[in-house]
């Protein structure tokens, strides 16, 4: 068995920090079309598209701020999903890292002694061409991306983790984020009739997205620890079984051994 080095932590504080950059950008959002989307929708539609119209000049800064908060959804989403991305390609990797230089359990040597671990080996990461196809590929990614997380779990999870705290996590977050996706897709397939608002995201919406993002970061906390405590687990048998002779039994030096 080699030694293997704990897992970085990187790439899973940049989720982290996305997430929270993405939260703060959609509240901000959210709070300008409470305050002042009607209107500036109503606004807009009395110009009729005609930016020399009279008023037109008056709208250039709420337009302006309008656009900026959109960009900055759209740019800390972007970040997030990047993010989320390096990391599970990453640790992965670890994954298949820490699994290849665990090996199989020695023989004791002594007849009728424990045979050597014949068990199968938890599944490695899945390669960054396989997680790309996953989260990209229409249908497929409905159901492929927690799979590929559960299959990151089970490569990197120690003895004391339990399968069904992890699957009801996974699951909340899983379903958390459809129905986010599912509430912001409605607002642009078939937005509300007879309502005037710039995007149509209100505070369901925020809300939705919101615990999205927390339990999308505690799958990747979760997965983080798990990854470290492994890298503990695997550390303290291999510290005793290669410990000196001298110090496993002391009392052979004075006996001639």
């Amino acid at each position: 068995m080699r030694a293997v080095p704990p897992p970085r932590t990187w790439p899973a504080s940049a989720v982290q920090a996305a997430l929270v950059l993405q939260v703060c950008a959609l509240t901000a959002l959210t709070v300008f079309e409470q305050v002042r989307g009607e209107r500036l929708a109503r606004e807009i539609a009395m110009l009729g598209g005609d930016p020399h119209a009279p008023g037109a000049q008056a709208l250039v800064g709420p337009v302006t701020a309008f656009a900026v908060l959109v960009i900055l959804v759209a740019a800390t989403t972007v970040a997030a999903g990047a993010a989320h991305l390096v990391w599970l390609v990453r640790a992965g990797r670890y994954a298949a890292q820490a699994t290849g230089a665990s090996g199989p359990r020695p023989s004791s040597g002594v007849p009728g002694g424990p045979l050597p671990d014949a068990s199968p080996r938890p599944l490695p990461g899945a390669s960054a061409a396989a997680v790309l196809a996953g989260w990209f590929t229409p249908g497929l990614n409905l159901i492929a991306p927690p799979v590929l997380v559960d299959r990151l779990w089970r490569s990197s999870r120690t003895p004391a983790d339990h399968r069904a705290s992890w699957l009801a996590l996974l699951a909340a977050w899983w379903l958390s984020w459809l129905a986010a996706l599912a509430l912001l897709l409605r607002l642009f397939v078939s937005p509300a009739p007879g309502v005037a608002d710039l995007t149509g995201i209100g505070p369901v919406e925020l809300a939705a997205v919101t615990v999205s993002a927390l339990l999308c970061g505690a799958v990747v906390r979760r997965i983080t620890r798990i990854q470290t405590e492994s890298v503990l687990h695997r550390v303290r048998p291999t510290a005793a079984s290669t410990a000196p002779a001298d110090a496993q039994a002391p009392g052979l030096a004075y006996q001639g051994f």
